[in-house]
């Protein structure tokens, strides 16, 4: 049994969906996933629970941890331009089982992420709904919890369902309501910005920190669901025009703006607001209104139920084709590989994936949801910095124009610690289900991956 066979890589072989995204493209759809519920609603937990004012700490160190993990994921894209990222990546050196596991462990956080934001997005659709007077039967309000009188989520499975037929499209038609919706986030967050900037009270940070640095640690941990989706951007390679650099540039710059935003806005959050008090499913809107500028807050509230949208879209599309990538290589079966003759896009792969989204998103709570999202992510950046070390062992040294991470084994190994350590500060209850994941992966891989692998009809 050869775990361990190689993907090789033909480029030239690339070609089967429309190669129409720029640079712009990337850095939105970046964007589009990255910023989303980390503004809108970690950063009032974030300060409540965990950090308190000192919650813009705790963004800085999980933007240091992606960062580190960004520089690979951009030497990767930039040498092998290939759709599938972090799976066909190890794929290519360390072998099928670590590609096997890599692309599995994707899998599982792009799933959680679309039907985590879909649910997220049906509280604040609920919560606007009732500032009118509108409720919906309890039953139909969230995923099962028979205590509480809820069975299933009809706005989340609805948000689903959208998404999926939206992400049918062509590539630059799917992505173009994102980059809409990125731009209205923008502005959303320059009016927070500059109104709440007024209404800062100095007193309201101190304590700084007043739960420690352990605090900011823990903080760190809960806020790096806030980056997830930047690999989405290498997802993308089949479909980009010059993917060698603007893959790099955009997968860079999307955490570089994420994280000034992230910053600013929790600075001016926790200063408007005393720390305690932040601990609500819309912080931002919460703040404008505790300020009285109720008005405002209803705007922000409207906008972020329209932007949320984005994260959906950017996520699921990523999850569509990392899933037809795994296809193509025979892991998973071979119908999810059909495209659609006039969009050109893996329609069966995106209907399957939207399928089982919206089962989670309407049938489990937010809370289970986003249980393995963290972790899944932090062990894939791990395999992702191990690589570097592989690739510069077997393809040496990147050639001209490719992009090269910067001090390598030093940082690629700091990288790996940082998000141990990370990993390290989730509660017992999420290593045990992430057991169990792992274990689910194997079992998916040795039963039916690992005989119909491309690699195993060509080795008979």
């Amino acid at each position: 049994m050869d775990v361990f066979r190689k993907k090789p890589i033909k480029k030239a072989s690339l070609g089967y969906m429309k190669r129409n995204l720029k640079l712009k493209d990337l850095i939105l759809l970046g964007i589009g996933a990255v910023i989303g519920t980390g503004i809108f609603v970690v950063t009032g937990s974030a300060a409540a629970d965990y950090a308190g004012p000192a919650a813009m700490l705790s963004f800085l160190v999980a933007a240091f941890v992606v960062i580190l993990s960004g520089f690979s994921f951009a030497e990767f894209a930039s040498r092998v331009p290939v759709t599938g990222g972090p799976y066909s990546y190890m794929y290519v050196v360390f072998g099928e089982l670590s590609g096997w596991m890599a692309g599995w462990f994707l899998i599982c956080e792009y799933l959680l992420a679309v039907s985590s934001v879909a649910s997220g997005w049906s509280s604040y659709v609920q919560g606007f709904l009732a500032s009118l007077g509108i409720t919906l039967p309890k039953a139909l309000t969230a995923g099962y919890n028979a205590k509480e009188g809820t069975y299933i989520d009809l706005i989340a499975a609805l948000v689903v369902v959208f998404i999926t037929v939206w992400v049918t499209q062509e590539a630059k038609k799917a992505l173009r309501l994102n980059n809409l919706m990125v731009w209205v986030k923008f502005a959303l967050i320059a009016l927070f910005i500059v109104v709440g900037v007024f209404f800062i009270e100095p007193s309201n940070w101190k304590p700084y920190m007043p739960f420690g640095f352990s605090g900011v640690f823990d903080g760190a941990a809960l806020v790096f669901f806030a980056f997830l989706g930047f690999d989405a951007i290498a997802l993308a390679a089949e479909e980009v025009e010059n993917p060698q650099k603007d893959i790099p540039r955009g997968i860079i710059g999307s955490i570089a703006i994420a994280t000034v935003l992230y910053v600013i806005v929790t600075l001016i959050l926790t200063g408007m607001v005393p720390y305690t008090e932040l601990g609500v499913g819309d912080p931002v809107a919460f703040a404008l209104r505790y300020v009285k500028l109720d008005m405002i807050g209803s705007v922000i509230s409207i906008g972020a139920i329209l932007t949320l949208l984005t994260v959906t879209i950017s996520m699921l599309y990523s999850l569509v084709r990392l899933i037809y990538a795994i296809s193509q290589d025979g892991l998973l079966p071979a119908f999810l590989q059909k495209i659609d003759q006039k969009h050109r896009t893996p329609v069966r792969a995106t209907y399957v994936a939207g399928g089982i989204a919206l089962f989670f998103a309407a049938a489990f709570p937010l809370a289970i949801l986003a249980e393995l999202t963290n972790i899944t992510a932090l062990a894939c950046l791990i395999m992702m910095s191990l690589g570097i070390l592989r690739l510069r062992k077997t393809m040496g040294q990147p050639k001209k124009g490719e992009y090269k991470v910067p001090f390598v084994p030093v940082l690629p190994w700091l990288s790996v610690l940082a998000c141990a350590f990370l990993m390290s500060r989730l509660q017992k209850a999420t290593w045990t289900v992430f057991i169990i994941t792992i274990v689910l992966g194997l079992a998916i891989y040795f039963f039916y991956g690992y005989q119909h692998s491309h690699l195993a009809k060509k080795e008979k």
